[in-house]
């Protein structure tokens, strides 16, 4: 399979650039992934870069969204910090892969067991570590049940997986609150913007906006 070239990212919409991420996906549960020359496409990309999707995930080493999502070179910009937050220099990111490299969906991936917000449910207090859990722990707050505080940590994996499921939400919400520049591109229907939440069971992607 050949890189992406600009004329094939133009005839890309935020939808079929969704549905391409969703077929890959399907496509590396069932281990029917692509037959791809990845030194061909080094050298097809060597003059320039055209993605059709930019992905927002977790560095948990389980979770590659060019293997989850089977995307050679070019096709993906990738940005990995622990528990998939934004940031200030995230969304100047992200608003370079959407609005001056062309990207048409832009994915904030979770996943379940995220050692990351095991750790904010926990309240983990670790050097530098700690400003990151402080980040996510808003999402701890947010998830009301169970209230028994005795089961609010990580020993409980279902709470741990609907706190990560939170976490995408807000984090798209941040998204649209502190980026102008990516709201204004969703209104006009130039990208999408979508939450997903990764099994690390199953290898299964679960999509909602």
């Amino acid at each position: 399979m050949n890189a992406q070239t600009k004329e094939s990212q133009d005839l890309m919409t935020p939808q079929s650039s969704l549905d391409a991420l969703i077929a890959g996906n399907e496509r590396f549960v069932s281990g029917t992934q692509v037959n791809r020359n990845l030194n061909t496409q080094v050298e097809q990309t060597s003059g320039g870069q055209y993605p059709f999707a930019t992905v927002l995930h977790c560095i948990d080493s389980r979770v590659s969204a060019e293997h989850i999502f089977d995307q050679g070179i070019g096709d993906l910009f990738s940005i990995r910090i622990a528990g998939n937050f934004v940031n200030e220099d995230i969304l100047g990111s992200m608003e370079f892969a959407c609005k001056l490299a062309g990207t048409k969906v832009l994915v904030v991936l979770g996943h379940t067991a995220c050692g990351a917000v095991k750790g904010a449910c926990d309240h983990a207090r670790l050097g530098n570590l700690t400003a990151l859990i402080n980040k996510l722990e808003p999402a701890v707050d947010a998830v009301e049940s169970p209230a028994d505080a005795d089961l609010r940590n990580s020993s409980n994996i279902d709470f741990v997986n609907d706190v990560a499921a939170k976490n995408v939400e807000m984090t798209i919400d941040n998204i649209r609150s502190r980026s102008s520049i990516l709201a204004e591109m969703e209104t006009k229907g130039e990208i999408k913007i979508v939450g997903g939440m990764y099994d690390i069971a199953t290898g299964k992607v679960s999509y909602y906006e």
